[in-house]
């Protein structure tokens, strides 16, 4: 496009913004299925995005998404379903609380074992992917008429290309390169991207490498834009590696930031906002959601005549959770004033900015009102018309009424008992080890490490937010839980109760760490296993821990690429457990859990490099 061309659409774009996002919902001739489009960013963080600047100056360029912000509402307290990547999108694929589908963290399905030889803790068996069972909002849609594309990340199967893939969930079309964000090589100061012209990354008018990811996503609009459509866009920004391939983007920022250019490639130590590659790549990020947004805004609607596809068409912009602080040997950015960042449950692991548009959103609004990406499930299907799927669970709120009304009146939102909703919780059993609940403005964090061992700090209560929503200690500086210990006590007993309603699982003591934990001597040993005919069973011996429940978990492609392991329940008989073999197990682990939460597994799980070594003592079914 031209220099000429771009003001144009420039200009188209400004008026829209003034004359069809405040349009009344629905004109009579408009098209009653509208257009859907969600844009999911990797990693980004609350303060990583101009318009959500609260305290210091964000360093970061974000016009484009700046400019969506003024065309619809902008939710301050808006959360991701987990801190990690994974479950955030399973949760908003199906709609349905990462505790309640053991989809609580990357990767999974592997059998439990501690995360070093001497870990207290170890995570439980949490599922390795979504499960095919489950029906996605792409499902849904495409029942209803709608075509559906996926352009970018998936990774809610054990590995971003295991199966299942997004052809096998709901959608007609998927691509996932990775485009820009590939790995440079040698290293990230070399292999700017250039004019050249056989050149994969060459640069376009505005000095940005070309993106093969959002080049699928707009081929995937264009292809179906006669028909209503559905666009899942989860792009591999700005997810490490951290480097940029605009040169001139990364010389930028090192004089934004007043920063030497890096000399060592592998290296960025500098605290805070200061690291000009990540700087680089939230620019990038919000060129190519630009040309997403400009796509919709400077294209014919076929099923509308003399109107563009952005009049009928919503748009969710988020961040599946909140941003990478940092990794060994680089600090990416920083989510002050929120606390910590991804793989963790405090604020800046699960805050994340969050902006809607559409027909009959007003612009130009902010809302401090809380919600969640499990809301989008449940949104999209009022939206466009779709019926709830019989069989799918749905854990979020409808935020429709809310957007289309007042996004400000919190009494809008309304749980599944018609009540307004106050309340959200995560769960996090792995890493941090954290279990956690808001209500209201004040936020519960349970530390499983200190509830399973000696219960010194086993709760922390802050107070984020005042009775008219005023801002008191986002910070989660402050840990209340002395001072109010009937309140600590009422939410943890009621984050017990969304724990125990999601059937959610709990870390466990690891029996073998040297270091002396509570009630170790108590833990129970097996003595032998076998099998008669189709039933597993392993005989042990109490040492004064009682046995309270017992699972097998087994996988059907032992030694595989992809091994992928689960868990069904085993009964407890004395001083027995048993348990029918799954049909197509090739391998088995027992793991016994005693009244102590310790987790006794069989056979003994071994660490190592590769799953071949690190399950070599695993029992093999014949």
């Amino acid at each position: 496009m031209s220099r000429l061309l771009t003001t144009l659409a420039l200009v188209t774009c400004t008026f829209l913004c003034a004359a069809g996002f405040a349009a009344p919902a629905f004109s009579q001739d408009r098209p009653e299925k509208p257009n859907v489009v969600l844009l999911l960013a990797d990693d980004l963080g609350w303060q990583d995005v101009g318009c959500y600047d609260i305290d210091e100056p964000c360093p970061y360029e974000t016009p484009n998404i700046d400019r969506l912000s003024q065309q619809g509402v902008l939710f301050r307290q808006a959360y991701s379903p987990a801190p990690t990547c994974a479950p955030s999108r399973a949760a908003i694929l199906s709609g349905k609380h990462p505790a309640r589908t053991q989809k609580t963290h990357v990767v999974g399905g592997a059998p439990p074992s501690p995360h070093a030889k001497n870990s207290p803790l170890i995570s439980p068996w949490y599922s390795g992917r979504m499960k095919l069972s489950e029906i996605t909002i792409a499902e849904a849609l495409r029942e209803n008429g709608y075509r559906t594309g996926h352009a970018g990340k998936w990774h809610v199967a054990i590995e971003h290309f295991a199966f299942p893939q997004p052809v096998d969930q709901g959608f007609d079309f998927s691509l996932a390169e990775r485009g820009v964000t590939r790995r440079m090589r040698p290293d990230r100061l070399s292999g700017f991207a250039s004019e050249a012209d056989d050149d994969p990354y060459q640069l376009d008018e505005d000095g940005f490498p070309f993106h093969q990811n959002v080049a699928n996503a707009v081929e995937f609009m264009d292809e179906s834009k006669s028909q209503p459509f559905f666009l899942y866009h989860a792009t591999y920004l700005v997810h490490a590696p951290i480097h940029t391939r605009s040169e001139r983007l990364l010389r930028k920022y090192c004089e934004k930031m007043n920063v030497p250019f890096p000399s060592d490639p592998d290296k960025w130590e500098l605290e805070g906002q200061r690291n000009p590659f990540y700087g680089a790549m939230v620019e990038m990020l919000d060129h190519y959601v630009g040309k997403v947004l400009r796509y919709l805004e400077t294209t014919e609607d076929p099923r509308w005549p003399g109107h563009r596809l952005s009049e009928n068409t919503y748009v969710i912009f988020t961040s599946d959770n909140g941003g990478m602080e940092q990794h060994p040997g680089e600090i990416i950015t920083d989510n002050y004033p929120l606390d910590k960042g991804k793989i963790n449950a405090k604020e800046g692991g699960v805050r994340v900015p969050l902006i809607i548009r559409g027909p009959g959103i007003a612009p130009g609004t902010e809302s401090d009102v809380m919600v969640n990406g499990l809301d989008f499930y449940p949104t999209i299907l009022s939206w466009t018309g779709t019926s709830k799927p019989a069989q799918q669970h749905l854990d979020g709120a409808d935020l429709s009424s809310l957007l289309a009304s007042d996004p400000k009146d919190a009494s809008m939102i309304v749980d599944r008992d018609g009540k307004p909703r106050d309340s959200m919780f995560w769960h996090f059993p792995h890493s941090s080890m954290q279990s956690t609940l808001r209500v209201g403005g004040y936020k519960l964090i349970r530390n499983w490490s200190d509830v399973l061992q000696d219960g010194s700090n086993p709760l922390e209560l802050y107070r984020l937010y005042d009775e008219r929503n005023q801002r008191v200690d986002i910070e989660e500086a402050k840990n209340l839980a002395a001072e109010m210990p009937e309140k600590a006590a009422a939410m943890n007993e009621e984050l017990q109760k969304r724990l125990d309603e999601t059937a959610a699982s709990p870390p466990f003591l690891n029996p073998n760490c040297s270091r002396r934990l509570p009630h170790q001597d108590q833990v129970c040993e097996v003595s032998d296993h076998g099998r008669d005919g189709n039933i597993l069973w392993a005989k042990f011996q109490t040492h004064g821990a009682k046995v309270v429940k017992a699972n097998l978990i087994y996988t059907d492609n032992g030694g595989e690429r992809y091994e992928e392991w689960y868990r069904t329940p085993a009964t407890i008989d004395g001083d027995r457990v048993q348990v029918e073999l799954p049909e197509g197990a090739t391998h088995y682990v027992f793991n016994l859990i005693d009244e102590n939460h310790y987790l006794v597994s069989y056979p003994t799980m071994r660490l190592g490099k590769d799953s071949s070594e690190k399950y070599s003592k695993r029992a093999i079914a014949k």
